[in-house]
């Protein structure tokens, strides 16, 4: 499981570096390939191959007819790229991947389970602000999260 929240900078040539505590499951069974796609938030979500494999039959299999179905299809396993992380347990993030996500230099990589997401430091701040402020009291709970305990 990946959890947590790392401040992490991309290079010049837009190479990101793995933090070391998660280097060991990437370079797991798949070798060192992970998966980075993009999110409707604006930010990058990063997969271990296996892991995103996984996902991937998920879209495959969903009803194509479906407007919202196909849309979400396009996003993600369209803009799927397959990245190798090299000897120095850095990946090198695509320029229109980079730019979907408007990373610069300064990032912010957040453990998602089964995933990161990865997003630009100031957009980061900002969203995770807006969150905070939001009290959501003006949006029903859904029955899944009704059920949890903190």
């Amino acid at each position: 499981m990946f959890r947590g929240i790392n401040s992490v900078t991309l290079d010049t040539k837009g190479r990101l570096a793995i933090p070391v505590r998660y280097r060991e499951r990437l370079t797991g069974e798949n070798g060192s390939q992970v998966v980075a796609t993009v999110d409707r938030a604006r930010c990058l979500l990063i997969y271990p191959l296996p892991e995103w494999e996984i996902v991937e039959r998920k879209l495959v299999n969903l009803p194509t007819l479906n407007a919202h179905t196909r849309r979400l299809q396009g996003l993600l396993m369209g803009h799927a790229t397959d990245l190798e992380l090299d000897g120095h347990g850095r990946i090198l993030l695509p320029p229109m991947l980079r730019e979907f996500a408007a990373l610069e230099r300064h990032a912010v990589l957040i453990g998602q389970g089964n995933k990161f997401e990865l997003w630009d430091e100031q957009r980061w701040n900002e969203r995770r602000e807006s969150w905070l402020q939001d009290d959501g009291e003006d949006i029903p709970l859904p029955a899944e999260l009704e059920q949890i305990s903190l």
